[in-house]
């Protein structure tokens, strides 16, 4: 979404590969993302006992994983050496300077985890480990020339070589390497590939982003076995023809380069689940990709279409759609042909009607409109019952649009107007969004809150910065959930007294407030400190009513009548109020009006 921290969720797609959404496509290797996952299992089977300590200690001869990750070890321990029957290690983020020549003895490791230290040459005992079958060495700035002992592990199926500095990939790791299924090169150097890697024929994944390939490197054409290629952020100017030959690629990556436009020859890639084209010059897309019937998500922000492609709403397949800055001021009537999309983003972009057609998708769960120019959203979005994160933020909204409170799965809200109309009210029919968890309405020019917010168990974040509030209401205190509450650069000069019964409330961002109570000194020191000034403010007010209550029970007991009483005759400069009876009597005398 529009908002530039919270506004961006994580996707699980196909049990494969973590794609985060917004605020656009980015990807993670799949090994990577699960790394945590396999550690857990691994731990529950044979891990005995976790290395964790800087000074690693001896643990059972049993010991087949061990995790000496982030550790600050600066050396591999001869301890971890001596645990013969290792097969997977873990040594990446620490400050490990070299490989010992003591790793040789690693015969049953077939996991090596080395990336993210300071590792530079690579001694010739690593090409001894005959069991090898995936190595991590990125993040490591390697001579090129070390790189050649690789090529020894002809076991390997994983190489990642992700930032390690290649200008170029020895030829020997694509001659002797057979077995390689997954070749990581993003964030190097490259401008080609060497001819060798044609060897690669059991090749299923291969990533070289942000590299400098000007020309796509055609000897991948003939890699059959391809289903994962990322090209993204390079400065490719065409895809070959010959990319039609890859009948078994899944998932293509070719956002940020130069591409004006797209073979026609790519339809036969039948099996694609996953394009994006993010990021170009594309203008229009090839007839013929309609046959590509199997896409599940499409990237196509950053280009100028000016109009949806027609054969796009042939793809009834597609579950996440990013048409985000694409000069769109409309939708085809076709559009509603997407009934299995489940992401939209269409933000940025100069829509000023919301298009009607997206309200037939009902299995959307997330639609980005922001910075559009929408006025009003039509009583038809109750249509979107599984909806639930909305961007709004940025448009021409005149008041707050009231058909949003039939969105009841709606959990993120995003409506605030950085650009655009400022909404100067929030209804109190918004505790109608009983699911809702972050309501962002920052940089309009809010007065006051509605009440209605303390009766919304559910919500986590609220975001107000930026508007002309003066004070919260006391009902506020009553959103237990709540986590994030962002006030700066409003009006406001207190808060409320129980604020601080919000007890899983971790973020309170107070800054360019006139604060008087609590004062801005007090402020700037942080939560603890704001709640203890409450508490404390709590117990003088708690006293100072328990005095007036024993004053006034000490005024009505001596006969001065009631405590009000006592203040008018105050107010009007007259003594105390005598008891009711009558005036006291004269020393020696009966009471006037007293008989006896």
């Amino acid at each position: 979404m529009h908002h530039s921290s919270s506004g961006s969720r994580c996707v699980l797609q196909n049990g494969l590969e973590l794609t985060v959404i917004l605020p656009r496509l980015h990807r993670f290797d799949i090994t990577d993302t699960f790394k945590t996952l396999t550690k857990e299992l691994l731990r529950q089977e044979h891990l005995s006992k976790v290395l964790q300590k800087k000074e690693p200690h001896r643990v059972t001869d049993r010991t087949f994983f061990i995790d000496g990750s982030n550790q600050g070890l600066k050396t591999i321990p001869s301890e971890i050496l001596a645990l013969k029957e290792l097969e997977e290690v873990h040594l990446e983020n620490n400050q490990i300077e070299e490989i010992p020549q003591g790793i040789q003895q690693l015969q049953n490791t077939k996991v090596l985890y080395l990336h993210n230290n300071s590792l530079q040459d690579l001694c010739p005992e690593l090409g001894a480990l005959s069991s090898l079958e995936s190595l991590d060495l990125s993040g490591n700035l390697l001579v090129i020339s070390s790189l050649h002992v690789v090529s020894h592990l002809r076991t390997l199926r994983e190489l990642r070589l992700y930032r390690t500095g290649l200008t170029e990939i020895p030829t020997g790791i694509c001659k002797s390497l057979h077995h390689l299924e997954l070749f990581g090169l993003s964030e190097n150097f490259l401008e080609s590939l060497p001819k060798e890697i044609v060897n690669q024929t059991k090749l299923r994944e291969i990533y070289l982003k942000q590299n400098h390939f000007e020309v796509f490197p055609c000897d991948l054409c003939v890699l059959y076995n391809l289903e994962v290629i990322d090209l993204d952020e390079n400065k490719l100017k065409s895809i070959p023809g010959d990319i039609g030959q890859l009948v078994r690629l899944q998932k293509f990556y070719v956002a940020s380069n130069h591409l004006m436009s797209l073979p026609e020859s790519l339809s036969q890639c039948s099996k694609l689940s996953v394009l994006d084209l993010s990021h170009n010059s594309i203008h229009s897309l090839p007839s013929s990709l309609e046959l590509l019937t199997e896409l599940t998500e499409v990237g196509l922000s950053g280009n100028g279409l000016e109009k949806v492609p027609r054969l796009l709403c042939s793809w009834v397949s597609l579950h996440l759609l990013y048409l985000r800055n694409t000069s769109l001021h409309g939708l085809r009537r076709s559009f509603k042909c997407l009934v299995n999309l489940r992401f939209l983003d269409l933000s940025q972009n100069h829509i000023e009607h919301f298009p009607v057609q997206i309200c037939a998708l009902k299995n959307l769960e997330i639609l980005a409109l922001d910075d559009n120019k929408v006025r009003q959203l039509p009583p038809s979005i109750s249509l979107l019952s599984n909806l639930k994160i909305l961007g709004l933020t940025g448009n021409d909204l005149l008041s707050f649009p009231e058909e949003i409170f039939s969105l009841i799965s709606l959990e993120k809200l995003y409506i605030g107007q950085d650009q655009g109309s400022k909404l100067s009210s929030l209804p109190e029919n918004i505790k109608r969004l009983m699911n809702l968890k972050e309501l962002y309405i920052e940089n309009n020019r809010l007065e006051q809150l509605p009440a209605s917010l303390g009766l919304m168990p559910n919500l986590e974040v609220l975001d107000c910065r930026h508007n002309l509030l003066k004070q919260l209401p006391d009902a506020i205190c009553h959103t237990r959930n709540l986590r994030e509450l962002l006030l700066e650069d409003n009006l406001l000069s207190c808060l409320p007294e129980n604020l601080d019964h919000l007890v899983n409330l971790k973020v309170l961002t107070l800054m360019n407030n006139p604060m008087v109570d609590p004062p801005i000194y007090v402020c700037n020191q942080g939560n603890e400190a704001i709640w203890k000034h409450l508490k404390e403010n709590r117990i003088r007010k708690m006293m100072a009513t328990m005095i007036q209550a024993w004053w006034r029970g000490i005024m009505v007991r001596k006969g001065y009548g009631s405590y009000e009483e006592l203040l008018k005759a105050r107010k009007k400069g007259k003594s105390p109020p005598k008891d009711k009876k009558g005036k006291k009597a004269a020393k020696g005398k009966p009471a006037k009006g007293n008989k006896k």
